[in-house]
């Protein structure tokens, strides 16, 4: 599947960004990040004394004044940096909100009164239960069901997809959205939502993150990084009268700007941003999910349930072999298996055409073969379908139980071997259709449901990431176990009803166990709203989309594999940053501590490892790699950590190895860089 192209940041995004992100600054909107919010606090109290030095009781000379400014200028920087993590992330949903805007024109709608006249009224006039009549070549006005007719929708400006969808009452194709364009034919339509709740306008909200609200595992972390915050503001607030108390003279702005860079401003700035981000990268396989909630639960997946038809094989049973009774010579069988499919378009019927032509068949004379016979259709009451030639012939295939009654009803004998060929084509899941001419069975097709290449390999990977995999299917036990086997799925359901997969469900659930399903049925709603992440098809009925807390624009069923990888890699990418960041504070706690108290305690020129230049150059240094780090990170959060398919153990030592050991070297070198820079300046400027 082709995902949306999307460069990381345009020009115009980053202009909007930087304004977003000056008015991000508000109080009312910081205190929702406690971690920056603290920050915030810090740079109005450090520029406070900047334009009023006296106000620190060390004099208040123009030294101090610059060096507030200084420290003023940098926070100012790290909380703008942290702005702008969060405004590009949300930034990038903003082109699909433009173009989903473009497509709620104003629409009239023909309505239908119940004397059989019908009214024009604009599309925010509809009320749930009305019914519209749309023709070819007009707007849908609002989401419904077709409750008439049959025509193609062009659903291009929600899904990207040029093809038209054919739409139809009944069945899992009936439900249409507001905004697209029938192309052909006409519909009858039942309103099922109010202006300004529909589909479209959900969307248009959750891609613009008005109504994100944090996850458990994003509240959590933010308990965690608060808590870390009091505990190195009370680190500071107790080394303040130990400095005293060791006659080193440490200023409020240089409390402050120690505060900053011990408290975990790096993923304190980032962790909004990667949720969001998160729900961007969903968005960009043309999913929808109503909720952060919903992608951060598709990380803790442990159980996926997958319909077999349309999302583990094509649903288009396709020829793969003709097998002939003893005594019938093959070739004949396939002319037979040709000839009552001439006329036969189902998708089974144009397979043994063109695999009897691929064995040899010639088909010079179809033409006239099909003006000169009558086709017969499948019913279901017939069970069997074919041709009646001109000369006489009868050619049938169909059902093993019905051609056989035939046969025998006309007097002939069953073939000794013709229910050991249908056991064995039953046995490996394919399904047998009896071939006969004049009612004398000459063998079998063998009908295959074709697995769609390359899942085997999906699943072996959803097996590595610790993922159980379970099909559920309407066959018998026989058709199930050969598919599930070819596939690769680690079980089974034969035989399924909706309330078998209610059922299985629940007793994972019970487990502990974090289940996802696909579905687009009316029958598949109950299920899907009792997954912990449930993918409905667009294609599918309005029941199945409210119930579910994904949609998928495409309608690929297959498509929950990827969702799940993304749940996974925002996990990930949440985990790494959180250790580097933490990892970071630890390394700055060593790295500035000594380098401050060396001056009146000798002994502690041994922890300065890194031989900075001055306290002050200390302090400066490491605030401005604190600032320059979020914006370093910008891209790992936006794009998420890469994930490869793992355990949980190696995740973790891999996180530990990557992001906790390199968060505890890159402030070594990164400070000692910055500080080889600006030591010599505020040498030079007297510090």
């Amino acid at each position: 599947m082709e995902t949306a192209k999307k460069s990381f940041i345009t020009s115009d995004m980053m202009k909007s960004s930087m304004i977003e992100s000056l008015k991000k600054f508000n109080p009312v909107y910081m205190i929702k990040n406690p971690v920056m919010f603290v920050v915030e606090i810090g740079f109005l109290f450090v520029l406070l004394l900047t334009i009023f030095p006296s106000l620190s009781g060390s004099g208040g000379g123009e030294h101090d004044r610059l060096y507030n400014a200084i420290v003023t200028m940098i926070l100012f920087v790290t909380i703008l940096f942290a702005n702008f993590a969060e405004s590009i992330a949300e930034g990038r949903g903003k082109a699909q909100v433009q173009t989903l805007k473009k497509t709620k024109t104003v629409t009239q709608a023909r309505v239908l009164l119940a004397n059989g006249s019908e009214i024009m009224k604009q599309a925010h006039e509809l009320k749930k239960g009305d019914i519209v009549l749309v023709q070819a070549g007009e707007v849908i006005p609002n989401d419904g069901d077709v409750i008439e007719g049959i025509a193609t929708v062009d659903e291009s400006a929600i899904t990207g997809e040029s093809a038209p969808v054919v739409k139809e009452r009944g069945g899992d194709f009936s439900s249409v959205t507001g905004g697209t364009t029938v192309t052909s034919d006409w519909l009858m339509i039942e309103i099922t939502s109010l202006p300004g709740e529909s589909f479209l306008d959900k969307m248009i909200t959750l891609i613009e993150g008005a109504s994100r609200k944090k996850t458990p595992n994003e509240i959590a972390l933010n308990t965690l990084l608060v808590s870390l915050t009091i505990i190195f503001l009370l680190v500071v607030v107790t080394l303040y009268p130990m400095t005293n108390y060791l006659n080193v003279q440490i200023s409020i702005a240089t409390l402050i700007a120690l505060t900053v860079c011990l408290i975990p401003t790096t993923i304190g700035g980032l962790l909004s941003a990667i949720g969001i981000a998160g729900m961007d990268r969903v968005t960009q396989f043309n999913v929808i999910a109503m909720s952060g909630r919903a992608v951060e639960a598709c990380g803790d997946v442990d159980t996926l349930i997958l319909d077999k038809t349309g999302t583990i094989t094509y649903g288009n049973r396709m020829a793969s072999e003709f097998l002939p009774v003893r005594g019938v010579d093959r070739s004949e069988l396939m002319r037979a298996a040709w000839l009552s499919s001439l006329t036969d378009d189902t998708p089974e019927g144009k397979s043994i055409l063109s695999l009897a032509c691929d064995l040899g068949v010639d088909a010079k004379e179809e033409e006239n073969l099909i003006k000169s016979s009558e086709h017969i259709p499948f019913t279901a009451q017939t069970r069997m379908s074919g041709l009646d030639m001109t000369d006489g012939t009868i050619i049938r295939k169909g059902a093993y139980d019905t051609i056989k009654q035939e046969s025998l009803a006309a007097g002939h004998n069953i073939p000794a071997n013709l229910e050991q060929l249908v056991h064995q084509v039953s046995s490996v899941g394919g399904t047998p259709l009896v071939v006969a001419v004049n009612n004398k069975i000459l063998g079998i097709i063998y009908l295959k449901d074709v697995v769609k290449t390359g899942l085997k390999e999906r699943f072996e990977q959803l097996r590595a990431m610790g993922i159980k995999t379970i099909m559920c299917t309407g066959d018998n036990s026989l058709t199930a176990a050969a598919i599930a086997k070819e596939a690769g799925v680690d079980s089974f359901i034969a035989e399924s009803k909706p309330e078998d997969k209610i059922k299985v469900i629940k007793d994972e659930q019970a487990l502990g166990k974090v289940v996802a399903m696909t579905g687009d049925g009316t029958n598949d709603a109950p299920a899907l709203a009792q997954a912990n992440v449930g993918l409905a098809m667009n294609s599918g009925t309005n029941a199945a989309k409210e119930a579910a807390n994904m949609v998928d624009l495409d309608s690929n069923p297959t498509k929950i594999i990827e969702v799940v990888e993304i749940g996974k890699q925002l996990l990930m990418t949440r985990g790494a940053l959180t250790t580097f960041s933490i990892a970071n504070d630890v390394a700055k706690y060593f790295a500035i501590i000594p380098a401050m108290l060396m001056v009146a305690v000798p002994e502690m020129k041994t922890l300065n490892i890194m031989s900075l230049n001055s306290p002050t150059s200390a302090i400066i240094s490491a605030l401005i790699f604190n600032a320059v780090i979020i914006p370093l990170l910008i891209p790992i959060a936006i794009k998420g950590v890469k994930y490869k398919p793992m355990s949980a153990s190696k995740l973790l030592h891999k996180n530990l190895l990557i992001y906790g050991l390199g968060g505890i070297i890159a402030p070594f070198i990164g400070i000692k860089a910055i500080d080889l820079l600006v030591g010599p300046l505020l040498h030079i400027m007297g510090f």
